[in-house]
């Protein structure tokens, strides 16, 4: 599953889609909101680019890793500190290509998926890289 969406999303369920026989790990990254002094994010996307390049993104770690499963939810519109923002599931035979692969998704969407981070603090706001 790739999904660029406002809603939140419900952590165990994405895990138990990503149970299968021939997995022996499946790990995770969840991103949320920290508290830096803000209030809360701001999250706007190029959906339709984004979702294309989160599926190549896809492709390029299914290809160079033994994965089982895959799936990426990035969340945009107003968030809370502690809401969650990105949802990085990664189900493998062995844990070392579940890792490596989690880290390349992290590392890759960072850098091509037009997506754009606002901080909201009480003075107002400031757009952030990543």
């Amino acid at each position: 599953m790739i999904e660029v969406t406002e809603d939140d999303f419900t952590i165990d369920e994405i895990i138990g889609k990503a149970k299968h026989p021939d997995s022996g790990a499946i790990v995770t990254f969840l991103g949320i909101v920290r508290d830096d002094e803000i209030v809360g994010m701001e999250i706007e996307a190029y959906t339709e680019p984004a979702l294309q390049e989160l599926g190549r993104i896809r492709d390029e770690a299914l290809e160079q890793f033994d994965l089982t499963s895959l799936d990426i939810i990035h969340r945009t519109g107003t968030l809370s500190v502690s809401d969650n923002i990105l949802l990085i599931v990664c189900g493998a035979p062995h844990r070392k290509d579940a890792f490596a692969a989690c880290e390349y998704v992290m590392d890759e969407l960072k850098e091509r998926v037009p997506v754009w981070k606002k901080e909201l603090s009480e003075d107002g706001g400031r757009w952030v890289n990543g």
